[in-house]
């Protein structure tokens, strides 16, 4: 099963839908994106469930269009990629994954951690 991302006119994602894979050949029918674009007016592109932690799942190479996309998320024709909204102000954008990245890592041990955007730093969230 195949997953296909809907774009607006500013290339936001609208809806995401399951769909045909790319491989099947229906009534003659081969190009998927083209199908739904045509069917719904609006720009489609395939995208793919198959990450984890920004690595294919079954590679572990980057993932198609390198995220899978939702709603909100921009699709950058360029890059050929889905990119998640920004998330604070202070994030950049990793070009190499296309995933934002606070200018400080994240702490790596078991604690619950959220990112304080006034004093640009990792809080422990607080039970």
């Amino acid at each position: 099963m195949a997953h296909y991302a809907f774009l607006d006119e500013n290339n936001i994602v609208v809806d995401v839908i399951v769909g045909r894979n790319e491989d099947e050949v229906v009534d003659g029918i081969a190009d998927w994106e083209q199908y739904y674009s045509e069917f719904r007016g609006l720009t489609c592109k395939r995208t793919s469930r198959n990450t984890l932690g920004n690595k294919h799942v079954e590679s572990g190479k980057q993932p198609f269009r390198y995220n899978y996309a939702g709603i909100g998320y921009s699709y950058d024709p360029v890059r050929d990629a889905f990119i998640a909204p920004k998330p604070h102000n202070s994030w950049t954008l990793n070009e190499e994954t296309c995933v934002w990245e606070a200018p400080v890592q994240r702490p790596e041990d078991e604690k619950n951690w959220y990112w304080d955007e006034e004093s640009l730093s990792w809080k422990e969230v607080q039970q």
